[in-house]
């Protein structure tokens, strides 16, 4: 039994993540925006999985906030300044950013605060965990990614191919450690993410949609597995593959991410 610190943990793929990882008997650590939210969660996952639950408010896209869940993530354990904390075995970047406002006629405040979620916050939580996993010589980071990351879809797209593209030089860096890292790349996966940024779902094929169940699963078994890339379902496989192959100013033809 160990403990993951989930972010975005409140719903769609990260309060997936939270009730996998409960049943699987891991204590947890929730970070999201909303404390109601939170802590009507976290005692959801107490009374039916029996497992100990943290909460930590915090806005990733506030460097104190951030700085706070750094903290957290460098609790080694046994030392006195831990105060009695467990150390966080399973570090899930899971927060997402979602807007509907293309880059040029968007609020570039509203840019960088998400870059602020999908990129800072993503390095300096895992520069923290990673100190200590190293030290102890177990553990794992999980950043999710997309299936977007091979897209030319603006802020979204390119902060994606920046998590996936850090995750495999983490992995190369981690070799040898005890300590993993994984990126997750799904596509479309029934959660409210897509309603926030403005997507409608019935403009996307039915066959394009994921359920976050199956891909929270798939993610978790990679992760055990020291998989750096997980890719869920065998059609993002295959459209993973394709826009690797293809050329760029083909990919360019696609459209945006939105």
């Amino acid at each position: 039994m160990g403990t993951a610190l989930i972010t975005g943990a409140t719903a769609g793929l990260g309060l997936e993540f939270a009730w996998q990882l409960a049943t699987a008997r891991h204590h947890l650590v929730l970070v999201a925006r909303d404390e109601d939210r939170l802590d009507e969660v976290a005692q959801q996952l107490r009374a039916a999985a029996g497992v100990d639950v943290e909460v930590l408010r915090a806005d990733l896209s506030v460097p104190d906030d951030v700085a706070r869940v750094a903290r957290r993530l460098a609790v080694v354990g046994g030392r006195p300044e831990d105060n009695g904390l467990r150390p966080v075995g399973l570090l899930v970047n899971n927060a997402g950013f979602a807007t509907s406002a293309s880059f040029v006629e968007g609020r570039l405040s509203t840019e960088l605060r998400g870059v602020d979620v999908m990129v800072r916050a993503v390095v300096q939580l895992s520069h923290a965990a990673l100190g200590q996993m190293t030290q102890r010589g177990r553990g794992a980071v999980l950043n999710v990614a997309s299936v977007a990351a091979l897209t030319a879809g603006g802020t979204y797209a390119a902060a994606k191919a920046y998590v996936r593209s850090f995750t495999e030089g983490l992995a190369v860096e981690l070799r040898g450690t005890g300590v993993t890292a994984t990126v997750l790349c799904p596509g479309f996966v029934h959660t409210e993410f897509h309603a926030r940024a403005g997507i409608t779902e019935s403009t996307i094929p039915a066959w394009a949609w994921l359920n976050a169940t199956d891909v929270v699963a798939d993610a978790l078994t990679d992760v055990r597995r020291g998989v750096v890339i997980s890719t869920p379902s065998v059609r993002y496989k295959a459209a993973s593959a394709a826009l690797r192959v293809l050329p760029r100013w083909a990919v360019r033809t696609i459209g945006k991410y939105r």
